[in-house]
């Protein structure tokens, strides 16, 4: 009962969020990545945007989207989407000349250039990004449901903790810690693929 009401809301919102985050973080890295003049006018503004810490975004986006699965979703991709961002720009920007040269000789271009070309050259990095994003969004995961939440993992803890009931608020921090491990496990099943 426990973990139908703790558990797994955490996760679906933590799959969540990091879905959406892969899905606009590559998006706009290879647009940007693509671009040179796009990236330089877009910049500044992403780096500003960068600095601010997710945390601090819990207010504004309680006040934006409400105190739902809505708002938590978005705390963790607001997090999640830099490393994925940033690095599937420079794996774009790093992809081999000389392949590129190539599928324009052979008039590879549009959808079959992104796919074959791009998406492929920069999948290394775009997954190292990815791995970044799921550590990352474990963290948000928790500090979302730490404030205006009844349910998750976070909520959990922070009531254990508040009921001075510590070993129950040890053994959410613990299953934490193994929901991380497995998360990872998994990770390195798709990576492989």
């Amino acid at each position: 009962d426990r973990m139908l009401r703790d558990v797994l809301p955490s996760l679906a919102r933590l799959l969540a969020g990091l879905a959406v985050a892969l899905v606009a973080g590559i998006g706009i890295g290879v647009l940007l990545g693509t671009n040179r003049v796009l990236r330089a006018t877009l910049e500044p503004v992403f780096e500003f945007l960068r600095a601010i810490p997710p945390p601090a975004l819990v207010p504004v986006l309680i006040l934006l989207a409400g105190i739902g699965d809505t708002m938590k979703v978005l705390v963790i991709v607001s997090g999640c989407i830099w490393p994925i961002l940033l690095n599937t720009v420079e794996g774009v920007r790093g992809a081999d000349e000389v392949l590129g040269d190539t599928c324009r000789s052979y008039r590879v271009t549009g959808t079959l250039r992104l796919r074959t070309f791009v998406l492929r050259s920069a999948s290394p990095q775009i997954m190292a990004g990815a791995r970044q994003a799921l550590s990352i969004g474990l963290i948000l995961m928790v500090i979302s449901e730490l404030k205006a939440a009844n349910e998750g993992l976070g909520f959990t803890v922070r009531e254990f903790q508040t009921g001075f009931q510590i070993p129950e608020m040890w053994s959410g921090v613990l299953l934490l810690g193994i929901i991380g491990v497995v998360l990872s496990l998994l990770f390195q099943l798709v990576e492989r693929r």
